[in-house]
């Protein structure tokens, strides 16, 4: 009950011997504009404490506990949400996915199957739709899903771009394969980016070549970005308005997944991506409260240099603690990744063992950052407050992006908040697992996708080696990775527990790489990550207990509501608290 006041008698004075009335305030309690009751509330504090009522006010936690003093917070205006036992989590955060690439039907209107054969009449068929409904106004055609086994399982005397001119001879044609690591290409194509027999590779790229020198039409991790770029320029307002509508169409999504913070991975500044973000926040459109990661590229526009694109990344850094939209973070990429043999390792790769394809003698993979300009970047970048979001697979590409970040460490040893982390590690060296503690480095990992579960093969219990690296006392994320694998936080909540000798602990520590840790690589844990008194009330209605059911049931876990900041800004069809 609110408001309530308090009479007492009191002796002395008065003609009638009556003693005056004393009215003693109550309390002032506060009405609440949203009430949570009698449900399993995860406050994801550092006790972990299970409530069964929530109050909000003005967006905030207002009151944590018993339901019965959360009726206390009821007025007239008050939401209120009977749970009847369903389960609340503070919002999730996802630190690592790419919703407008996801989102934007520009580079969608040529959907291909990784399973088809390239080479039948079925799949000819396919690919003559696709120019005719491309999006966007451009003249290239854009599409995406192959598998790069797909073209490097092909007879020798067929080269992937023949299968392409074949259908679409006269535009250029740019596909991009599932993993994003590399693009298939035909011969417009390679003609419109200046690709011959005597181009040199470029810097964290290589051109796939046939025996006679000539570029095939398989362009691996920026060999395909440089080609793949092209088709976005200049970003014309049509091209924006799509990139736009993608957006709103991957904010919606991630707001149905629970999903209420979000680091963008990846930020081309060069197709004006910025500036979509930009409109969204203007618009108050955004639906997850979101930091950016500008792209660095490795290959430099014709008259620029490293100087110059340090200090344009310095000029577009934008750190609102209180805004929906930040620019904080820097995305580079130190290698590739395995299955193109371009992951940077320590040993060579082994021509009939690891690879789908030949490569040179004594190949160790690739960089796009080497670790001495990675150095540079993250030395120079880190005194604006920037923090570094780097790419490492390979066990050589984690040593050098670690070995970077020491030598800013020591540069910069004045400077005692830093929040640099690396994503996917899919390798690490038993001599470098310690040192993500002992940097104070993040490791993100990525686990919502099916090929991270244990097969068997020699070394494959290390494979994204989160357990050791937990065991060490490193801070940890988990992440989606999304389009390349599942958005749903419960995937990637399941498949952590499912590991073999690599699983996480518990569903606790799961949950806490979504949440509370998230929120520190976000630099946010001191208002979001935990359902604490005074923090945002971002939070999750779900289906179900994932602290009680089977661990292979958590990814069954169905969100019924998401609320940002108090706001509902996602509700299950059904779904009437």
């Amino acid at each position: 009950m609110l408001g309530l006041a308090v009479t007492a008698a009191c002796g002395g004075g008065g003609s009638s011997g009556a003693a005056p009335e004393v009215v003693v305030p109550a309390p002032t309690i506060e009405a609440a504009d949203l009430v949570l009751l009698d449900g399993r509330i995860h406050l994801v504090d550092d006790a972990m404490t299970t409530t069964s009522a929530l109050a909000v006010r003005d967006g905030r936690v207002l009151f944590s506990g018993g339901s019965t003093e959360a009726r206390e917070f009821i007025a007239d205006s008050t939401q209120v949400i009977e749970l009847n036992g369903l389960t609340v989590l503070p919002g999730l955060h996802d630190v690592h996915l790419h919703p407008l690439e996801a989102g934007s039907s520009v580079a969608g209107t040529c959907v291909l199957n990784p399973g088809i054969d390239v080479l039948s009449e079925a799949f000819q068929s396919l690919l003559k739709t696709c120019a005719p409904r491309q999006r966007g106004a451009i003249p290239w055609v854009l599409g995406f899903g192959h598998s790069i086994s797909q073209l490097t399982d092909l007879p020798s005397d067929v080269r992937p771009r023949d299968i392409l001119d074949g259908a679409i001879p006269g535009q250029p044609v740019a596909l991009l394969e599932e993993t994003s690591h590399s693009v298939w290409v035909n011969s417009e194509a390679l003609r419109v980016a200046g690709i011959e027999e005597n181009t040199p590779d470029p810097v964290g790229g290589l051109i796939v070549r046939d025996q006679s020198g000539e570029p095939t039409g398989l362009l691996l991790d920026n060999a395909g970005d440089i080609v793949y770029e092209l088709a976005f320029l200049p970003p014309t307002d049509v091209l924006q308005q799509l990139h736009y509508e993608g957006l709103l169409w991957a904010l919606e999504r991630i707001a149905r997944n629970g999903i209420t913070s979000i680091a963008n991975a990846r930020v081309y500044t060069r197709r004006g991506y910025l500036d979509v973000w930009r409109r969204a926040e203007r618009e108050g459109t955004l639906t997850a409260r979101t930091v950016l990661g500008l792209w660095a590229y490795p290959t430099l526009e014709p008259s620029e240099s490293d100087a110059d694109q340090i200090a344009r990344l310095l000029s577009l850094y934008d750190n609102d603690a209180d805004a929906m939209l930040r620019v904080s973070q820097v995305k580079f990429y130190s290698d590739g990744i395995y299955r193109n043999a371009t992951a940077a390792t320590l040993v060579p790769y082994l021509p009939a063992g690891r690879l789908p394809f030949f490569v040179a003698e004594d190949h160790r993979g690739l960089n796009y950052f080497d670790e001495a300009r990675l150095a540079r970047y993250v030395s120079e970048l880190e005194l604006a407050g920037f923090d570094a979001h780097i790419h490492a697979i390979g066990d050589r590409g984690v040593r050098e992006s670690l070995n970077a970040i020491e030598q800013a460490i020591s540069a910069n040893s004045g400077l005692s908040d830093r929040r640099h982390r690396l994503t996917h590690i899919e390798e690490v060296d038993p001599d470098d697992v310690p040192r993500f503690a002992d940097l104070g480095v993040v490791a993100d990992f990525q686990l919502a996708g099916d090929f991270v579960l244990p097969v068997p093969g020699e070394g494959v219990d290390r494979l994204i080696p989160v357990r050791e690296v937990y065991d060490t006392g490193a801070r940890i994320s988990l992440s989606s990775d999304w389009d390349v694998s599942a958005l749903s936080p419960f995937v990637g909540i399941q498949n952590a527990l499912q590991r073999a000798e690599q699983s996480l602990p518990s569903v606790e520590a799961a949950l806490r790489a979504y949440t509370i840790d998230a929120a520190y690589v976000l630099r946010s844990e001191d208002r979001t990550g935990s359902l604490e008194i005074g923090k945002l009330a971002d939070l999750v209605i779900v289906d179900q207990d994932i602290f009680t059911v089977p661990a292979d049931q958590i990814s069954e876990t169905r969100v019924l509501m998401t609320v940002l900041g108090g706001e509902t800004v996602y509700q299950a069809a059904g779904f009437n608290p």
